[in-house]
């Protein structure tokens, strides 16, 4: 069955399952007809196998009249995101494709990739900070990009809540940079790589990325050439940094499984069909929209860890445990999807929605974020996070002080600054309140 879908796959494995048999997949007919696997060449189902669901076009005539002929720049070219951006723009014959990232070696490996899979096509591949100005404006006026998908960012939420400076910095003015550049050079799309943790965000990493939301779309009004659109969604599967690889590590090295909560909940999606979505909301986007992706059903964590544990043979509470380690700061137990403020409107795809909602006035915008950008080097974390509420009033911050605080006196300091203890509270060290 070369076509079946992920719920088919997922049917079948439990059958096989109950009946004591191993499942194997054969490469899927795309793969055998490029050339990058042989039909010989079989492999067991993963996770991802089951949580995908059916294969969507990837290649409308839209999406390539987009891009075909046309000069295309990626930001985080060697991320998950940025690096699946890369393969399918270069099957839709851009006349050259710009791989933009500042870590080296990712840079390097995707440039491998399309060098081997699309020889054809031309690329250039250049380390730049997307917050360096003088840089990029150097590439977008050299090579003068008709699109500019922008998927560099930090994303890591709780590496990002004691760091908001380095967050807003990247995420924030770093987009900010590269939109005013766009309208510069005459860019004829922008994309926004969003997610749906910009929705009433309860992290830092959500609240830059709606601040990098709200700039764009005050770009809208004042462009005459650049039309700026942003596009949602969720946890990629397999992608660096996110619970598959990390439940895989784990298993790999005999447990436990660590769930921060049994009731949280996560959408998820394959990275060829949240890609094959971006691409396909840039071609039908008009200027100052977002778009979310339809995802699904949420999946609960704890249903996907047990769900590993079974593909790799073993029995949970056996073989290998799990154990929930309580929320981190800044984690919500579901994410949401859309603003109260924003009014969903349907798109031709059905899988894609598109929100509309109240645009600031990009003056105002830019005010606070020259407030802002004094602040970022300031020790006082919290007090960022403040300023950021101020402009992103759904923004819920957490006050937590850091793991990296140096003895429970000092993370007492830190709660009676943010008056969650009284002056003279006695705080019983970490180790022995555990014991």
């Amino acid at each position: 069955m070369p076509s079946a879908s992920p719920s088919k796959v997922r049917q079948i494995t439990e059958q096989a399952k109950h009946e004591k048999l191993e499942v194997e997949l054969v490469p899927s007919w795309e793969e055998l007809v490029s050339g990058r696997k042989r039909v010989d060449r079989l492999r067991p189902v993963v996770i991802e196998d089951l949580l995908g669901r059916s294969a969507i076009n990837l290649h409308s005539q839209k999406v390539v009249g987009m891009v075909e002929g046309k000069v295309a720049l990626v930001t985080g070219a060697g991320g998950t995101i940025g690096g699946e951006l890369c393969r399918q723009i270069a099957q839709c014959e851009p006349s050259l494709l710009i791989l933009v990232e500042r870590a080296e070696f990712l840079l390097f490996q995707i440039e491998q990739i399309i060098k081997t899979e699309f020889p054809h096509v031309p690329h250039i591949a250049f380390i730049a900070d997307v917050t360096d100005e003088s840089r990029m404006d150097f590439i977008m006026g050299g090579f003068l990009p008709n699109i500019i998908f922008h998927a560099a960012a930090h994303k890591h939420v709780p590496m990002m809540e004691h760091q908001p400076g380095e967050a807003i910095r990247n995420n924030t003015l770093g987009t900010a940079n590269l939109a005013d550049l766009a309208i510069k050079h005459e860019v004829e799309r922008f994309v926004l790589i969003s997610s749906d943790k910009a929705v009433n965000p309860t992290n830092v990493m959500g609240a830059t990325k709606r601040m990098a939301e709200i700039f764009v779309q005050s770009l809208q009004e004042r462009s005459k050439h650049t039309q700026f659109l942003a596009v949602r969604f969720g946890n990629v599967l397999g992608s660096s940094g996110s619970v598959i690889p990390t439940f895989r590590k784990q298993i790999e090295n005999g447990g436990p499984i660590t769930v921060t909560h049994p009731d949280i909940t996560r959408y998820f999606m394959t990275v060829s069909e949240a890609v094959g979505l971006v691409l396909d909301c840039s071609s039908d986007g008009s200027g100052g929209e977002i778009f979310v992706l339809d995802m699904g059903e949420p999946v609960k964590v704890y249903d996907l860890a047990k769900q590993m544990i079974e593909l790799s043979g073993l029995v949970l509470g056996e073989d290998i445990d799990i154990v929930f380690s309580g929320l981190r700061p800044g984690e919500k137990l579901y994410e949401e999807l859309q603003h109260e403020e924003e009014t969903l409107e349907v798109t031709h795809n059905e899988k894609v929605f598109r929100f509309t909602g109240h645009k600031s006035k990009e003056n105002e915008v830019r005010e606070f974020l020259k407030s802002i950008g004094p602040l970022l080097k300031s020790a006082e974390y919290n007090e960022l996070k403040r300023q950021v509420k101020s402009f992103v009033p759904e923004y819920k911050p957490d006050f937590s002080p850091p793991k990296w605080a140096e003895s429970h006196e000092e993370v007492a300091e830190c709660y009676r600054k943010e008056g969650l203890l009284e002056k003279d509270t006695t705080v019983v060290p970490f180790d022995e309140r555990t014991a």
